[in-house]
């Protein structure tokens, strides 16, 4: 061990879980990169941010952050604990779907059992909005959006790691399919059955 690693007081379990964020490898339409993660829900963090790009324009948007406490948390079950939040913008018989939120909720249950993760505690909400618009905005289009906020610990392997970068795929899934995209290879589930989002046409308002 050299002395900067001496200093260090990083835990190695905690240095390894984001150095798999940040090596995994990805689909091409996610643009992602790091961004500066909260400070005092854990004594570790390290956060993401992505979007789903469709030329220039942003199909859906989202931010990942990995907490770590060493000591453990209670409410976590675990040392370590993902959260997210994932957005995107909905046309308006979509929005005014009684089952959207079901369904948005299992698209991220479904991703992380597709690649056979095992997790725990997950927690979340499902949040549909609409805006409508008046006076000297009178002339643009309703807007409906959709945000999933949720967190789950991510079971540990070896050295106490969890599958941090099988954790980020499932997710950037999550991402695509809120977007409208089609599924990428090999991350249906058991029974095949993926439902999405038509995909958002036209520019995001401003």
């Amino acid at each position: 061990m050299n002395a900067a690693q001496e200093q260090d007081p990083t835990p190695p379990a905690f240095r390894t879980a984001v150095d798999a964020l940040r090596s995994a490898r990805l689909r091409p339409e996610i643009e992602i990169d790091p961004t500066r993660p909260p400070q005092r829900l854990a004594p570790f963090s390290y956060a993401l941010e992505a979007a789903v790009v469709d030329g220039e324009e942003d199909l859906a948007d989202g931010r990942l952050v990995l907490l770590h406490d060493p000591a453990g948390h209670e409410a976590w079950n675990g040392t370590f604990r993902l959260v997210t939040l994932v957005r995107a913008e909905l046309e308006p018989e979509m929005a005014a779907d009684p089952l959207l939120p079901d369904v948005s909720w299992s698209w991220l249950t479904g991703a992380l059992q597709a690649r056979g993760l095992s997790y725990g505690e997950p927690s979340g909400t499902v949040t549909r909005a609409s805006s409508h618009y008046f006076g000297g905005l009178g002339d643009r289009a309703p807007a409906s959006q959709i945000e999933i906020r949720a967190s789950w610990t991510p079971r540990e392997g070896l050295g106490g790691v969890p599958d941090t970068a099988a954790h980020l795929a499932a997710w950037c899934e999550v991402l695509c399919q809120i977007a409208g995209l089609p599924p990428a290879a090999g991350s249906q589930g058991p029974d095949g059955a993926v439902v999405t989002l038509p995909q958002r046409r036209g520019p995001r308002p401003s």
